[in-house]
């Protein structure tokens, strides 16, 4: 079995968010702009527990479909958790920190490759 890359891992990321209740997911189309990955995905959590537990059950899920080298920086007591899949990188915020460091923002020149959704909570 061949490990899901790029548009695939993407949709996993996005489903394993929806799942888990993400607040704002935004996804920012990054091919061509840099070689650091193909896709990045921002979204909001409403607690530090909340943020944890969707990092945690993305890298499982991940791992399950076999994508290699998947690394989670930031932890249980973090405001800002990122998650290296490869193609697609995970950033993962409180609310205070999302605003602080705008993402969005600083790659504005990569193209939003969805709306931001509606929050779920």
């Amino acid at each position: 079995m061949q490990a899901p890359q790029g548009a695939d891992v993407l949709s996993l990321v996005e489903t394993s968010l929806d799942d888990d209740k993400a607040i704002l997911p935004v996804t920012l189309d990054l091919r061509g702009k840099t070689t650091i990955a193909d896709f990045m995905v921002i979204a909001t959590g409403t607690s530090q527990r909340h943020i944890s537990s969707m990092a945690d059950k993305l890298v499982t899920r991940l791992k399950a479909e076999e994508i290699g080298n998947v690394t989670l920086e930031g932890g249980d007591d973090a405001d800002w958790v990122l998650i290296d899949a490869g193609d697609v990188i995970v950033h993962l915020f409180r609310d205070e920190a999302r605003g602080f460091y705008n993402l969005e923002k600083l790659w504005g020149d990569a193209e939003l490759e969805r709306a931001p959704i509606a929050a779920n909570a």
